[in-house]
């Protein structure tokens, strides 16, 4: 009786209309939606230096997935920020560049989880890294801000240091009392260099993050670490 009664159903309303119906069902599904923000300084002063490296980490990530898909990337200059929109396998992942200098982002960061209803799960903050030697990447669901002051006012505004970061090495060669010049000079060329292959890494890093979650992306990250030998930036301290 009820394959008799599909079939009449079917007759009816005809193939088209049911193959239609159920595609207007599944795209009618909210994606699941996650902040991506890459901090850095606006003006040409700043383009292409060390400080700068979370921006080029998003703009990374929107080339790969536009060009994917035929698409050219657009940033929208909205409030606190330039936006811009990718999906990855039915995930909205909302790219940030604040434009409020690094020192305010998370004013930024704020108001856009509070237009978009980002729970504090789906932040992922990309930033540079002294710590780290130049190229090495690390992920990590909370920690400290280290001194960077994007970090630190991005937990001073959400009261919290429970937020995923994405951490490029950017090195630590400068003299005592120099790291400011240092963080806000330009690439080496021989660095340089290497960057597009490692925004590769990163994208693919902050694809699984949203599709996989962090241990995964972290697992991830890891295992390319021990895999690529770089070389170490020579150490800072006891410089003078």
């Amino acid at each position: 009786m009820f394959a008799f009664l599909k079939k009449l159903v079917a007759k009816v309303t005809g193939p088209s209309l049911l193959g239609r119906t159920e595609r207007e069902s599944e795209s009618s599904i909210p994606m699941e939606k996650f902040l991506i923000v890459g901090l850095g300084n606006m003006g040409r002063e700043y383009e292409g230096t060390r400080h700068n490296i979370g921006f080029r980490m998003v703009d990374a990530l929107a080339a790969s997935v536009n060009e994917e898909k035929g698409n050219a990337t657009v940033w929208e200059d909205k409030r606190y920020g330039f936006v811009t929109r990718i999906s990855v396998k039915g995930r909205q992942l909302i790219l940030l560049k604040p434009t409020t200098y690094m020192n305010l982002s998370g004013n930024a960061v704020r108001y856009w989880m509070q237009q978009e209803k980002i729970e504090l799960p789906h932040l992922l903050i990309c930033v540079d890294d002294i710590a780290l030697p130049f190229g090495q990447l690390r992920m990590k669901p909370a920690g400290s801000d280290a001194g960077h002051n994007g970090l630190k006012h991005i937990a001073q505004i959400l009261g919290t240091q429970q937020y995923a970061r994405l951490r490029f090495g950017i090195g630590n060669d400068f003299f005592k009392g120099q790291q400011a010049d240092y963080v806000l000079s330009t690439f080496p060329p021989e660095e340089e260099a290497l960057i597009p292959e490692r925004t590769k890494e990163t994208s693919a890093a902050i694809k699984t993050f949203c599709l996989a979650g962090i241990q995964m992306a972290m697992n991830q990250l890891n295992r390319k670490n021990k895999e690529q030998s770089l070389p170490s930036a020579p150490s800072s301290q006891g410089r003078e």
